[in-house]
């Protein structure tokens, strides 16, 4: 075999560039061998080009963004990974710089920016918790970032080592747990030109509650809403689509934002011409409205690891449950022929069966242990309609383990399309009202004849979708898994995207 030295040498080694291309790289490979590959000996040239193929092959491989490394999660799925639009993200991974996660990568739909609104819509709403509420202060319900004081009341019923992720968190929080999130989010923009997305953080559910009950006026309600859209329709990047590519949270229902004439109740926000065009995020929406969208009522469990979505998973998934069914809730003695009421007498009368959390009044509002052990112990968990049509327990329920059943559709079926399941029967029970009332149908017989296989296939398409209806506690996110916040937003942009060109 001839020695290398007797091919000719290059006369100047090829210099590598600092920061290749994947095709730039491919080309310099190529040069860089070539001179080794000019001479013709029959004998060595198969074997050494075969041997150049191999380190030009791991070379090129080695430049790909998913080349596997001792620590392919900082790779896959860098939750504060900030990169600047038409550059490629630079990745510390094992001590050294390496380019990888261009754009597309990380945030395929686009990114958001969030707007500096003036804090008197946001910041200065928490300050003056005291007076969110026309009977208690609201310090506690919406103190650590959002989440509420630790749940230490629980400390029976979950793992230890998941007890910090447990918290008293009020069902009206989604404001402020999205705008935290919103500020630390992968995909957000500091420049307004390149975003896909302009995110508004208005607490408009803080600015009305306070303002919902007693002799408030109008104005008292609507003033608030008025001011943001003033500002925000002021803003230089609103006229690029009127308003298409915006979008809010909301952190109450729909309806207490569509005061029309003749009622009295809520506020005219949704109404106003400024809102037409925004998308609004909303632990419940009007169905027939495109523009709203339903999002997971906050829970108490806030993971702040991967480690403990799945852990909690794996406690629910392996929880012995030793009743067939429960109802959480509280009689509603003002509608007529309370369905729940009428629930409460079922379950009393089949005690056997069912368990029982009576929540009368505002007991339950945030969550009790009781509740919690009961869903635990519970196959199946009863969900009819609260207030409004939907209501937090939905979610509670599900974080437990437990599947729901439904006696309206719009309870969830037609609310939260982009985080539950598209099959309805395949995580949950649906049982029509009608026949509860007039006794054709008995709830217990129905649950009862639901077999054991079935019932264990549902339960896991419930823990499946776990993580898509709760909200994680870091800022960041969560690496490698998506949360509530994570489908939601990536949910706007997807469509905020499709519309592109063909705003109206």
């Amino acid at each position: 075999m001839l020695p290398i030295s007797m091919t000719t040498p290059p006369s100047k080694p090829p210099s590598k560039p600092k920061n290749p291309e994947l095709s730039s790289n491919r080309k310099n490979y190529s040069n860089l061998f070539q001179p080794y590959l000019s001479f013709h000996h029959p004998g060595t040239c198969l074997p050494l080009a075969i041997l150049l193929l191999h380190i030009f092959l791991l070379l090129s491989a080695r430049s790909l963004p998913f080349f596997p490394t001792s620590h392919p999660s900082k790779i896959l799925f860098p939750p504060s990974t900030t990169v600047t639009p038409g550059h490629s993200a630079t990745l510390d991974v094992d001590g050294s710089n390496q380019t990888a996660l261009n754009l597309n990568v990380l945030c395929p739909y686009g990114k958001v920016y969030v707007y500096d609104l003036p804090s008197f819509f946001n910041h200065e709403l928490l300050k003056n918790c005291h007076e969110l509420s026309p009977w208690n202060s609201g310090c506690d319900l919406f103190s650590n970032h959002g989440f509420g004081k630790v749940a230490n009341g629980i400390s029976k019923l979950v793992p230890e080592n998941l007890r910090h992720a447990w918290h008293w968190t009020d069902q009206f929080a989604l404001e402020i747990l999205h705008h935290n999130r919103m500020m630390n989010y992968r995909c957000r923009s500091l420049e307004p030109e390149s975003a896909t997305a302009f995110y508004i953080p208005f607490y408009a559910g803080l600015a009305v509650g306070k303002y919902l009950w007693y002799n408030h006026t109008f104005e008292d309600r609507d003033r608030y809403c008025e001011m943001m859209l003033d500002w925000v329709n002021n803003q230089p990047y609103w006229n690029r689509s009127h308003g298409w590519d915006h979008f809010i949270t909301m952190g109450r229902i729909t309806w207490d934002f569509r005061r029309i004439e003749g009622r009295v109740w809520g506020s005219s926000c949704i109404y106003m011409p400024g809102m037409r065009n925004i998308t609004r995020l909303l632990i419940e929406r009007n169905p027939w409205d495109y523009f709203d969208v339903g999002v997971p009522y906050p829970t108490g469990f806030h993971p702040s690891t991967a480690s403990d979505v799945m852990g909690w998973q794996d406690f629910v998934r392996q929880h012995q449950r030793k009743t067939l069914y429960c109802f959480a809730g509280g009689t509603r003695g003002f509608y007529r022929n309370d369905f729940r009421g009428l629930l409460l007498s079922q379950c009393y009368n089949n005690s056997d069966a069912c368990r029982v959390v009576d929540c009368t009044g505002s007991k339950c509002s945030n969550g009790t242990s009781a509740i919690l052990e009961s869903f635990l112990d519970s196959d199946f968990c009863l969900q009819p309609r609260g207030d409004s049509f939907t209501r937090r327990s939905i979610f509670d329920c599900m974080v437990a383990g437990s599947i729901p059943v439904f006696f309206w559709r719009r309870t969830a079926y037609m609310q939260y399309a982009w985080f539950l399941p598209s099959q309805p029967d395949s995580y949950s029970v649906f049982i029509h009202r009608g026949e509860v009332q007039n006794g054709t149908t008995s709830i217990r017989a129905v649950l009862e004849s639901i077999s054991k296989e079935k019932v264990k296939m549902m339960r896991e398409k419930v823990i499946e979708y776990l993580p898509r209806i709760v909200y994680a506690k870091p800022n960041e996110g969560l690496e490698g898994i998506k949360d509530a916040f994570d489908i939601a937003v990536e949910g706007v942009l997807r469509r905020v995207k499709q519309k592109e060109g063909v705003y109206k």
